[in-house]
Protein backbone atom coordinates (compact mmCIF):
# COMPACT_ATOMS: atom_id res chain seq x y z
CA UNK A 1 0.00 0.00 0.00
CA UNK A 2 1.23 3.58 -0.60
CA UNK A 3 2.13 5.72 2.14
CA UNK A 4 -1.68 7.07 4.08
CA UNK A 5 -0.29 9.39 6.51
CA UNK A 6 -2.96 11.73 8.25
CA UNK A 7 -3.70 10.81 11.73
CA UNK A 8 -1.36 12.15 14.20
CA UNK A 9 1.83 9.95 16.07
CA UNK A 10 -0.15 9.92 19.09
CA UNK A 11 -3.57 8.39 17.70
CA UNK A 12 -4.99 6.00 20.19
CA UNK A 13 -6.36 2.91 18.17
CA UNK A 14 -7.22 -0.60 19.55
CA UNK A 15 -9.71 -3.47 20.08
CA UNK A 16 -13.43 -2.95 22.44
CA UNK A 17 -14.76 -5.67 23.41
CA UNK A 18 -18.48 -6.00 26.17
CA UNK A 19 -18.63 -7.96 29.37
CA UNK A 20 -21.85 -9.95 28.46
CA UNK A 21 -20.86 -11.09 25.11
CA UNK A 22 -17.25 -12.40 26.25
CA UNK A 23 -17.17 -12.74 29.88
CA UNK A 24 -19.29 -15.64 30.59
CA UNK A 25 -18.64 -17.10 34.55
CA UNK A 26 -22.10 -15.39 34.86
CA UNK A 27 -22.90 -17.04 38.49
CA UNK A 28 -18.95 -16.55 39.75
CA UNK A 29 -17.78 -14.64 42.69
CA UNK A 30 -20.90 -13.41 43.38
CA UNK A 31 -22.02 -11.70 40.48
CA UNK A 32 -25.97 -10.86 40.20
CA UNK A 33 -28.33 -11.69 37.07
CA UNK A 34 -28.43 -9.09 34.35
CA UNK A 35 -31.37 -8.43 32.45
CA UNK A 36 -29.71 -9.96 29.34
CA UNK A 37 -29.22 -13.72 31.41
CA UNK A 38 -33.00 -13.27 31.53
CA UNK A 39 -33.80 -12.47 28.12
CA UNK A 40 -30.98 -15.53 26.80
CA UNK A 41 -32.87 -18.37 29.05
CA UNK A 42 -36.37 -16.98 27.44
CA UNK A 43 -38.70 -19.92 25.86
CA UNK A 44 -38.87 -19.97 23.43
CA UNK A 45 -35.93 -18.88 22.50
CA UNK A 46 -34.99 -15.07 21.46
CA UNK A 47 -31.60 -14.97 20.96
CA UNK A 48 -31.50 -18.50 18.63
CA UNK A 49 -30.68 -20.29 21.55
CA UNK A 50 -27.25 -18.69 22.62
CA UNK A 51 -26.18 -17.23 26.18
CA UNK A 52 -23.74 -15.75 27.68
CA UNK A 53 -23.12 -18.10 30.27
CA UNK A 54 -19.75 -19.36 29.23
CA UNK A 55 -19.74 -16.48 26.49
CA UNK A 56 -15.43 -16.82 25.32
CA UNK A 57 -14.72 -17.49 29.20
CA UNK A 58 -12.91 -14.25 29.40
CA UNK A 59 -12.92 -14.10 32.89
CA UNK A 60 -10.73 -16.74 33.29
CA UNK A 61 -8.53 -16.27 30.08
CA UNK A 62 -8.19 -12.66 29.69
CA UNK A 63 -4.56 -12.98 30.40
CA UNK A 64 -4.38 -15.18 27.16
CA UNK A 65 -6.73 -12.16 25.46
CA UNK A 66 -4.51 -9.77 26.61
CA UNK A 67 -1.26 -11.42 24.88
CA UNK A 68 -3.48 -11.03 21.78
CA UNK A 69 -3.70 -7.30 22.22
CA UNK A 70 -0.07 -7.03 22.77
CA UNK A 71 0.64 -9.58 19.57
CA UNK A 72 -1.74 -7.34 17.64
CA UNK A 73 -0.05 -3.88 18.56
CA UNK A 74 -2.77 -2.34 20.70
CA UNK A 75 -2.23 0.81 22.36
CA UNK A 76 -5.71 0.68 24.27
CA UNK A 77 -8.44 -1.45 24.83
CA UNK A 78 -12.45 -0.86 25.53
CA UNK A 79 -14.13 -2.80 27.66
CA UNK A 80 -17.45 -2.43 29.90
CA UNK A 81 -17.62 -3.23 33.65
CA UNK A 82 -21.10 -5.85 34.66
CA UNK A 83 -22.77 -3.71 36.57
CA UNK A 84 -24.30 -6.28 38.25
CA UNK A 85 -20.65 -8.16 39.11
CA UNK A 86 -19.81 -5.17 41.22
CA UNK A 87 -23.36 -4.31 43.05
CA UNK A 88 -25.32 -7.43 42.21
CA UNK A 89 -28.86 -6.13 43.03
CA UNK A 90 -28.21 -2.98 41.02
CA UNK A 91 -28.91 0.03 43.85
CA UNK A 92 -27.55 2.81 45.42
CA UNK A 93 -27.92 0.87 49.01
CA UNK A 94 -27.27 -2.68 48.00
CA UNK A 95 -23.69 -3.87 48.93
CA UNK A 96 -20.39 -4.14 46.77
CA UNK A 97 -19.26 -7.67 45.62
CA UNK A 98 -16.02 -6.73 46.32
CA UNK A 99 -15.07 -10.05 44.44
CA UNK A 100 -16.20 -8.15 41.33
CA UNK A 101 -14.14 -5.25 42.33
CA UNK A 102 -11.07 -7.64 42.93
CA UNK A 103 -11.86 -9.00 39.14
CA UNK A 104 -11.80 -5.61 37.12
CA UNK A 105 -8.42 -4.72 39.22
CA UNK A 106 -6.64 -7.40 38.07
CA UNK A 107 -8.06 -7.12 34.34
CA UNK A 108 -6.92 -3.34 34.97
CA UNK A 109 -3.61 -3.63 36.22
CA UNK A 110 -2.66 -7.11 33.44
CA UNK A 111 -3.57 -4.25 31.07
CA UNK A 112 -0.92 -1.19 32.23
CA UNK A 113 1.33 -4.27 32.82
CA UNK A 114 1.80 -4.85 28.92
CA UNK A 115 1.43 -1.09 28.14
CA UNK A 116 -1.88 -0.87 27.18
CA UNK A 117 -4.23 2.24 28.20
CA UNK A 118 -7.44 0.99 29.42
CA UNK A 119 -10.81 2.45 28.36
CA UNK A 120 -13.59 1.88 30.65
CA UNK A 121 -17.66 1.68 29.42
CA UNK A 122 -19.52 1.56 32.49
CA UNK A 123 -23.10 0.47 30.69
CA UNK A 124 -23.04 -1.93 28.04
CA UNK A 125 -26.72 -3.25 28.42
CA UNK A 126 -26.51 -5.43 30.61
CA UNK A 127 -28.94 -3.66 33.41
CA UNK A 128 -29.30 -5.75 36.81
CA UNK A 129 -32.12 -7.66 36.50
CA UNK A 130 -32.15 -5.96 40.76
CA UNK A 131 -33.31 -2.93 39.21
CA UNK A 132 -35.50 -4.40 36.35
CA UNK A 133 -37.54 -6.39 38.76
CA UNK A 134 -37.49 -3.47 41.73
CA UNK A 135 -39.03 -0.69 39.82
CA UNK A 136 -39.19 -1.15 36.24
CA UNK A 137 -34.96 0.02 35.82
CA UNK A 138 -35.19 2.21 33.10
CA UNK A 139 -38.40 3.09 33.25
CA UNK A 140 -38.52 4.71 36.67
CA UNK A 141 -36.59 7.78 35.00
CA UNK A 142 -35.73 9.61 39.12
CA UNK A 143 -34.96 5.89 40.89
CA UNK A 144 -32.60 4.72 37.69
CA UNK A 145 -30.35 7.60 37.43
CA UNK A 146 -29.67 7.79 41.10
CA UNK A 147 -28.65 4.35 40.83
CA UNK A 148 -26.05 4.53 38.28
CA UNK A 149 -24.54 7.78 39.30
CA UNK A 150 -23.71 5.77 42.72
CA UNK A 151 -22.52 2.44 40.67
CA UNK A 152 -20.43 5.10 38.73
CA UNK A 153 -18.94 6.93 41.50
CA UNK A 154 -18.09 3.28 43.02
CA UNK A 155 -15.95 2.63 39.72
CA UNK A 156 -14.33 5.86 39.93
CA UNK A 157 -13.60 5.12 43.19
CA UNK A 158 -12.39 1.78 43.06
CA UNK A 159 -10.24 2.41 39.66
CA UNK A 160 -10.21 6.22 38.74
CA UNK A 161 -6.32 6.02 40.02
CA UNK A 162 -5.59 3.78 36.73
CA UNK A 163 -8.54 4.44 34.21
CA UNK A 164 -8.39 7.76 32.68
CA UNK A 165 -10.72 7.09 29.85
CA UNK A 166 -14.76 6.67 30.78
CA UNK A 167 -17.43 6.11 28.23
CA UNK A 168 -21.09 6.29 30.36
CA UNK A 169 -23.04 4.28 27.85
CA UNK A 170 -22.87 2.68 24.98
CA UNK A 171 -25.65 3.15 22.39
CA UNK A 172 -28.57 4.63 23.98
CA UNK A 173 -30.98 3.94 21.08
CA UNK A 174 -30.46 0.41 20.48
CA UNK A 175 -31.19 -0.05 24.72
CA UNK A 176 -34.21 2.28 24.44
CA UNK A 177 -35.05 0.86 20.70
CA UNK A 178 -34.46 -2.85 20.69
CA UNK A 179 -35.47 -3.12 24.08
CA UNK A 180 -38.55 -1.49 24.90
CA UNK A 181 -40.03 -1.03 21.28
CA UNK A 182 -39.35 -3.73 19.17
CA UNK A 183 -38.54 -6.35 22.11
CA UNK A 184 -35.37 -7.78 20.13
CA UNK A 185 -32.93 -6.96 23.40
CA UNK A 186 -33.40 -7.64 26.67
CA UNK A 187 -35.66 -6.77 28.52
CA UNK A 188 -37.82 -7.60 25.90
CA UNK A 189 -40.79 -5.06 26.14
CA UNK A 190 -42.75 -4.58 22.91
CA UNK A 191 -46.37 -3.83 21.79
CA UNK A 192 -45.88 -4.83 18.39
CA UNK A 193 -43.90 -8.27 19.22
CA UNK A 194 -46.25 -11.01 19.59
CA UNK A 195 -43.37 -13.02 21.24
CA UNK A 196 -43.44 -10.07 24.16
CA UNK A 197 -45.70 -10.39 26.92
CA UNK A 198 -45.66 -6.91 28.28
CA UNK A 199 -44.74 -3.01 27.00
CA UNK A 200 -46.15 0.17 24.93
CA UNK A 201 -44.01 0.46 22.21
CA UNK A 202 -45.67 4.17 21.92
CA UNK A 203 -44.55 5.41 24.80
CA UNK A 204 -41.88 3.35 26.88
CA UNK A 205 -38.54 3.91 24.54
CA UNK A 206 -38.48 7.54 24.92
CA UNK A 207 -39.31 6.92 29.00
CA UNK A 208 -36.01 5.15 28.18
CA UNK A 209 -34.09 7.50 26.50
CA UNK A 210 -34.87 10.55 29.14
CA UNK A 211 -33.76 8.01 31.44
CA UNK A 212 -30.26 7.08 30.19
CA UNK A 213 -29.93 10.76 29.23
CA UNK A 214 -29.96 12.14 33.00
CA UNK A 215 -28.04 8.75 34.04
CA UNK A 216 -25.25 9.44 31.75
CA UNK A 217 -25.43 13.36 33.32
CA UNK A 218 -25.39 12.32 36.64
CA UNK A 219 -22.38 10.18 36.22
CA UNK A 220 -20.64 13.27 34.47
CA UNK A 221 -21.72 15.81 36.83
CA UNK A 222 -20.06 13.45 39.18
CA UNK A 223 -16.87 13.14 37.75
CA UNK A 224 -16.31 16.44 37.15
CA UNK A 225 -17.33 17.51 40.77
CA UNK A 226 -15.76 15.36 42.93
CA UNK A 227 -12.89 13.16 40.56
CA UNK A 228 -11.65 15.13 37.52
CA UNK A 229 -9.57 17.30 39.60
CA UNK A 230 -7.59 14.25 40.96
CA UNK A 231 -7.92 11.43 38.65
CA UNK A 232 -7.19 14.06 35.55
CA UNK A 233 -9.27 11.77 33.29
CA UNK A 234 -12.05 11.88 30.68
CA UNK A 235 -15.36 11.16 29.84
CA UNK A 236 -17.57 10.51 26.92
CA UNK A 237 -20.32 8.74 25.62
CA UNK A 238 -20.59 6.07 22.76
CA UNK A 239 -23.39 6.62 20.62
CA UNK A 240 -24.85 4.80 17.08
CA UNK A 241 -26.08 6.20 14.13
CA UNK A 242 -25.99 5.68 10.48
CA UNK A 243 -25.50 8.43 8.05
CA UNK A 244 -27.68 8.88 5.65
CA UNK A 245 -28.38 10.40 1.99
CA UNK A 246 -31.59 10.92 0.29
CA UNK A 247 -32.79 8.15 -1.77
CA UNK A 248 -34.12 10.49 -4.28
CA UNK A 249 -31.12 13.37 -4.71
CA UNK A 250 -33.44 15.50 -6.79
CA UNK A 251 -36.08 15.31 -4.24
CA UNK A 252 -35.87 17.98 -0.96
CA UNK A 253 -38.41 15.48 0.88
CA UNK A 254 -35.73 12.97 0.86
CA UNK A 255 -33.08 15.32 1.88
CA UNK A 256 -35.46 16.42 4.94
CA UNK A 257 -35.70 12.59 5.24
CA UNK A 258 -32.15 12.11 5.58
CA UNK A 259 -31.76 15.19 8.07
CA UNK A 260 -34.85 13.75 10.00
CA UNK A 261 -33.61 9.82 10.16
CA UNK A 262 -30.29 11.14 11.72
CA UNK A 263 -32.05 13.74 14.60
CA UNK A 264 -34.14 10.41 15.76
CA UNK A 265 -31.08 8.60 15.45
CA UNK A 266 -28.13 10.65 17.51
CA UNK A 267 -29.73 14.45 17.88
CA UNK A 268 -32.00 12.76 20.46
CA UNK A 269 -29.19 11.92 22.66
CA UNK A 270 -26.71 14.10 21.24
CA UNK A 271 -28.39 17.28 20.93
CA UNK A 272 -29.71 17.58 25.64
CA UNK A 273 -25.55 15.77 26.12
CA UNK A 274 -23.40 17.86 23.86
CA UNK A 275 -25.60 21.49 23.30
CA UNK A 276 -27.54 21.19 26.35
CA UNK A 277 -30.91 21.89 24.89
CA UNK A 278 -34.13 19.71 24.15
CA UNK A 279 -34.82 17.21 21.66
CA UNK A 280 -34.70 17.98 18.19
CA UNK A 281 -37.34 19.63 16.91
CA UNK A 282 -38.79 17.04 14.40
CA UNK A 283 -38.54 14.60 17.15
CA UNK A 284 -40.95 17.09 19.83
CA UNK A 285 -43.16 17.90 16.30
CA UNK A 286 -43.77 14.07 16.00
CA UNK A 287 -43.87 12.86 19.17
CA UNK A 288 -45.27 15.41 21.15
CA UNK A 289 -45.86 14.68 24.87
CA UNK A 290 -44.67 11.21 24.30
CA UNK A 291 -41.74 12.50 24.67
CA UNK A 292 -40.62 13.57 28.27
CA UNK A 293 -39.92 17.13 28.69
CA UNK A 294 -36.63 18.00 30.42
CA UNK A 295 -37.48 20.46 34.10
CA UNK A 296 -35.33 22.89 35.33
CA UNK A 297 -33.49 21.14 37.31
CA UNK A 298 -32.89 18.56 34.33
CA UNK A 299 -30.96 21.40 32.57
CA UNK A 300 -29.35 22.42 35.68
CA UNK A 301 -27.58 18.38 36.08
CA UNK A 302 -27.23 18.78 32.12
CA UNK A 303 -25.01 22.27 32.29
CA UNK A 304 -22.96 20.53 34.82
CA UNK A 305 -22.24 17.40 32.95
CA UNK A 306 -19.86 19.06 30.66
CA UNK A 307 -18.67 15.95 28.42
CA UNK A 308 -15.12 15.62 26.92
CA UNK A 309 -15.74 13.49 23.82
CA UNK A 310 -18.41 12.22 21.15
CA UNK A 311 -17.76 8.47 20.83
CA UNK A 312 -19.18 6.92 17.94
CA UNK A 313 -20.68 3.54 17.02
CA UNK A 314 -20.27 3.32 13.11
CA UNK A 315 -21.20 -0.12 11.37
CA UNK A 316 -23.22 1.27 7.60
CA UNK A 317 -25.08 3.80 5.54
CA UNK A 318 -28.21 3.96 4.21
CA UNK A 319 -30.69 5.75 2.03
CA UNK A 320 -34.02 7.63 3.47
CA UNK A 321 -37.22 8.11 1.23
CA UNK A 322 -39.83 10.57 2.63
CA UNK A 323 -43.22 8.74 3.41
CA UNK A 324 -46.96 10.26 2.99
CA UNK A 325 -49.42 10.39 5.14
CA UNK A 326 -49.30 10.80 9.08
CA UNK A 327 -46.61 8.66 11.05
CA UNK A 328 -47.57 5.45 12.98
CA UNK A 329 -48.20 5.71 17.02
CA UNK A 330 -45.04 3.04 17.00
CA UNK A 331 -42.32 4.45 14.28
CA UNK A 332 -39.63 5.57 15.70
CA UNK A 333 -37.19 6.63 12.98
CA UNK A 334 -38.53 10.03 11.97
CA UNK A 335 -41.53 8.75 9.84
CA UNK A 336 -38.79 7.61 6.75
CA UNK A 337 -38.11 4.60 4.57
CA UNK A 338 -34.60 3.13 5.30
CA UNK A 339 -33.46 1.57 1.92
CA UNK A 340 -30.08 -0.11 0.45
CA UNK A 341 -30.18 1.28 -2.65
CA UNK A 342 -31.35 4.85 -3.71
CA UNK A 343 -33.69 5.83 -6.56
CA UNK A 344 -31.51 4.79 -9.33
CA UNK A 345 -30.99 1.08 -7.96
CA UNK A 346 -27.15 1.86 -6.81
CA UNK A 347 -26.20 0.22 -3.91
CA UNK A 348 -25.03 2.10 -0.75
CA UNK A 349 -21.86 -0.47 -0.64
CA UNK A 350 -20.59 -3.69 -0.58
CA UNK A 351 -22.34 -6.38 1.20
CA UNK A 352 -20.75 -7.71 4.40
CA UNK A 353 -21.81 -10.97 5.96
CA UNK A 354 -25.26 -9.17 7.70
CA UNK A 355 -28.13 -8.12 5.62
CA UNK A 356 -27.65 -4.78 7.34
CA UNK A 357 -23.93 -4.06 7.44
CA UNK A 358 -22.59 -2.82 3.98
CA UNK A 359 -19.50 -1.37 3.77
CA UNK A 360 -19.99 2.65 2.94
CA UNK A 361 -16.09 4.33 3.95
CA UNK A 362 -17.49 7.54 1.78
CA UNK A 363 -20.83 8.24 4.29
CA UNK A 364 -18.52 7.36 6.83
CA UNK A 365 -16.22 10.12 6.04
CA UNK A 366 -19.30 12.48 6.04
CA UNK A 367 -20.52 10.78 9.20
CA UNK A 368 -17.40 11.82 11.41
CA UNK A 369 -17.33 15.11 9.41
CA UNK A 370 -20.61 15.99 10.16
CA UNK A 371 -20.67 14.91 14.06
CA UNK A 372 -18.09 16.74 14.93
CA UNK A 373 -18.97 20.38 13.14
CA UNK A 374 -22.38 19.78 14.95
CA UNK A 375 -21.41 18.84 18.80
CA UNK A 376 -18.20 20.57 18.90
CA UNK A 377 -16.58 17.79 20.58
CA UNK A 378 -13.23 15.57 19.38
CA UNK A 379 -14.58 12.19 18.34
CA UNK A 380 -13.17 8.55 19.20
CA UNK A 381 -14.56 5.85 17.02
CA UNK A 382 -15.73 3.82 19.42
CA UNK A 383 -16.95 1.00 17.73
CA UNK A 384 -16.09 0.43 13.98
CA UNK A 385 -16.09 -3.78 11.90
CA UNK A 386 -17.35 -5.85 10.12
CA UNK A 387 -18.34 -10.05 9.60
CA UNK A 388 -17.13 -11.42 5.93
CA UNK A 389 -19.65 -12.40 3.55
CA UNK A 390 -20.02 -16.44 4.61
CA UNK A 391 -17.89 -16.35 7.20
CA UNK A 392 -20.38 -17.34 9.77
CA UNK A 393 -20.17 -20.78 7.63
CA UNK A 394 -16.45 -21.03 7.38
CA UNK A 395 -14.46 -23.56 9.07
CA UNK A 396 -11.43 -22.11 11.47
CA UNK A 397 -8.62 -22.06 8.44
CA UNK A 398 -11.15 -20.50 6.12
CA UNK A 399 -12.33 -17.49 8.11
CA UNK A 400 -8.75 -16.63 9.13
CA UNK A 401 -8.43 -15.42 6.32
CA UNK A 402 -10.66 -12.15 6.16
CA UNK A 403 -10.14 -10.03 2.59
CA UNK A 404 -13.18 -8.16 3.40
CA UNK A 405 -12.79 -7.63 6.38
CA UNK A 406 -8.85 -5.95 5.60
CA UNK A 407 -10.35 -3.88 2.84
CA UNK A 408 -12.91 -2.72 5.42
CA UNK A 409 -10.89 -1.59 7.92
CA UNK A 410 -8.42 -0.18 5.40
CA UNK A 411 -11.02 1.79 3.26
CA UNK A 412 -12.83 2.82 6.72
CA UNK A 413 -9.58 4.18 8.01
CA UNK A 414 -8.63 6.19 4.97
CA UNK A 415 -12.25 8.00 5.67
CA UNK A 416 -10.84 8.61 9.19
CA UNK A 417 -7.66 10.23 7.21
CA UNK A 418 -9.61 12.65 4.64
CA UNK A 419 -11.82 13.61 7.76
CA UNK A 420 -9.01 14.73 9.31
CA UNK A 421 -7.39 16.14 6.92
CA UNK A 422 -9.19 17.70 4.60
CA UNK A 423 -12.36 18.26 6.20
CA UNK A 424 -10.65 19.75 9.42
CA UNK A 425 -12.58 16.88 11.75
CA UNK A 426 -10.64 16.38 15.42
CA UNK A 427 -10.58 12.34 15.14
CA UNK A 428 -8.73 10.89 18.11
CA UNK A 429 -9.05 7.64 18.14
CA UNK A 430 -10.45 4.41 16.89
CA UNK A 431 -11.25 1.17 18.23
CA UNK A 432 -12.07 -2.01 15.88
CA UNK A 433 -14.89 -4.00 16.57
CA UNK A 434 -14.31 -6.70 18.11
CA UNK A 435 -11.11 -8.10 19.69
CA UNK A 436 -12.98 -11.50 19.56
CA UNK A 437 -16.12 -13.51 18.23
CA UNK A 438 -18.68 -13.44 20.73
CA UNK A 439 -21.97 -14.06 21.40
CA UNK A 440 -23.74 -11.30 19.00
CA UNK A 441 -27.23 -10.26 21.45
CA UNK A 442 -29.97 -11.82 19.69
CA UNK A 443 -27.96 -12.93 16.58
CA UNK A 444 -26.32 -15.75 18.97
CA UNK A 445 -23.39 -16.87 17.98
CA UNK A 446 -23.61 -16.98 14.23
CA UNK A 447 -22.22 -13.55 13.11
CA UNK A 448 -18.46 -13.04 13.57
CA UNK A 449 -17.13 -9.67 14.00
CA UNK A 450 -13.70 -10.79 15.53
CA UNK A 451 -10.53 -10.27 14.32
CA UNK A 452 -9.85 -13.60 16.12
CA UNK A 453 -12.16 -16.71 15.56
CA UNK A 454 -13.12 -17.87 18.58
CA UNK A 455 -13.97 -22.42 18.48
CA UNK A 456 -17.06 -22.61 20.56
CA UNK A 457 -16.60 -25.75 21.37
CA UNK A 458 -12.90 -25.50 23.03
CA UNK A 459 -12.60 -21.87 22.86
CA UNK A 460 -9.41 -22.30 21.07
CA UNK A 461 -8.43 -18.45 19.64
CA UNK A 462 -6.91 -18.53 16.54
CA UNK A 463 -5.94 -14.50 14.85
CA UNK A 464 -7.38 -13.41 11.48
CA UNK A 465 -5.38 -12.09 9.38
CA UNK A 466 -6.85 -8.91 9.48
CA UNK A 467 -5.78 -8.93 13.49
CA UNK A 468 -2.26 -8.90 11.99
CA UNK A 469 -2.49 -6.20 9.90
CA UNK A 470 -3.68 -3.56 11.69
CA UNK A 471 -0.80 -2.37 13.40
CA UNK A 472 0.67 -1.68 10.08
CA UNK A 473 -2.62 0.25 8.88
CA UNK A 474 -2.43 2.78 11.61
CA UNK A 475 1.38 2.92 11.48
CA UNK A 476 1.03 3.71 7.80
CA UNK A 477 -1.36 6.69 8.57
CA UNK A 478 0.71 7.57 11.13
CA UNK A 479 3.90 7.94 9.90
CA UNK A 480 5.27 5.63 11.77
CA UNK A 481 8.54 2.55 10.23
CA UNK A 482 6.84 -0.83 11.28
CA UNK A 483 10.17 -2.92 12.39
CA UNK A 484 9.36 -6.49 12.12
Amino acid sequence: MAAKAGLPADFEWGFATAAYQIEGAVAEDGRGKSIWDTFCHLEPTRTKGADGDVACNHYHRFEEDFDLLTRYGAKAYRFSISWSRLIPLGGRDDPVNEAGIAFYNRLIDALLKRGITPWVTLYHWDLPQGLHDRYGGWLDVEESQKDFERYARLCYERFGDRVKNWITLNEPWIQSIFGYSTGGNAPGRSSTNEQSAEGDSTTEPWIVGKALIMSHARAVAAYNQDFRDTQQGQIGISLNGDFYEPWDPEDERDHAAAERRMQFHIGWFANPIFLKEDYPACMREQLGARLPAFTADDFTVLRAAETDFYGMNYYTSQFARHRDGPPSPTDYVGHVDELQQDKAGTPVGEESGLHWLRSCPGMFRKHLTRVHALYGKPVYVTENGCPCPGEDEMTRDEAVDDPFRIRYFDTHLDAVCKSVKEDGADIKGYFAWSLLDNLEWSDGYGPRFGVTFTDYDTLERTPKKSALLLKSMFAQRQGIEVVG
